[in-house]
């Protein structure tokens, strides 16, 4: 069996404290205040089947369809068909307890481990994207080698060729750090180039971890505009938002 404890905060605190509420204090009468935890034992294969339906939990990436105005030198209005990327996947959310958890590791490690990668091939043969792509690339990144690594796993699993093809020209902050949509097209419009010839097929463009959805949005139209095919997105995980 597996035992599973009540954490020792005040619920009511934490909740009160979360509303800006200033008289925000424990108030005495919950288990954690009580000093009365309860444990709960639950048997291996609840866990195990519980941990199953969390992995199973991967969510549709949608395109972006109109670019943010108001910024100088941003493009304006609607994404033209042939410049948007197609509807991707995200196999989960950031620190989620399916495989977030996971991705916030190999993030912090570089090390994936091979139950994530054999996730990650799973969801994109149950996805099937369409038409089905005939080369992989990646979403070039600074402080991190997990989507470059992601690309040549999936290719290798996939039988599909990787061409890094995308380059980034300029460092940015993450864009987390952005307030809204129209500083985090900013921060990424003129942020990445193409090195070399693209293929003109269909590609899977993976990323570690999506957040305003303006990285892929970018990246997948300069790949079309330089002569790629549908470009299906594919992440690992999904910001918190």
């Amino acid at each position: 069996m597996t035992a599973y404890a009540t954490s020792a905060r005040c619920r009511m605190a934490q909740l009160r404290a979360q509303l800006d509420d200033p008289d925000a204090v424990p108030c005495g009468r919950c288990d954690a205040c009580a000093g009365a935890a309860w444990v709960v034992d639950l048997p291996p294969s609840l866990v195990a089947d519980a941990l199953t339906h969390l992995r199973r939990g991967d969510q549709v990436l949608e395109p972006r369809l109109r670019w943010a105005g108001g910024g100088p030198g941003l493009p304006t209005g609607n994404i033209p068909a042939r410049e948007r990327v197609e509807p991707g996947r995200i196999l989960s959310v950031y620190g989620d307890g399916g495989w977030g958890h996971v991705v916030r590791e190999v993030r912090a490690t570089g090390v994936a481990p091979i139950e994530l990668l054999d996730a990650a091939h799973e969801l994109v043969r149950r996805w099937s994207p369409s038409p089905w792509p005939t080369w992989i690339t990646s979403v070039p990144s600074t402080t991190s080698t997990v989507p470059g690594d992601l690309a040549i796993a999936l290719g290798a699993v996939l039988g599909l060729p990787v061409h890094d093809v995308v380059v980034r020209v300029a460092d940015r902050s993450p864009q987390a750090a952005m307030e809204n949509s129209t500083q985090q097209l900013t921060n990424v419009h003129d942020a990445f180039d193409v090195i070399d010839a693209v293929p003109a097929g269909p590609v899977l463009l993976v990323d570690d971890v999506v957040d305003s959805r303006w990285t892929i949005t970018v990246v997948g139209s300069i790949l079309r505009r330089a002569g790629a095919g549908e470009v299906h997105p594919f992440v690992l995980a999904r910001a918190r938002g």
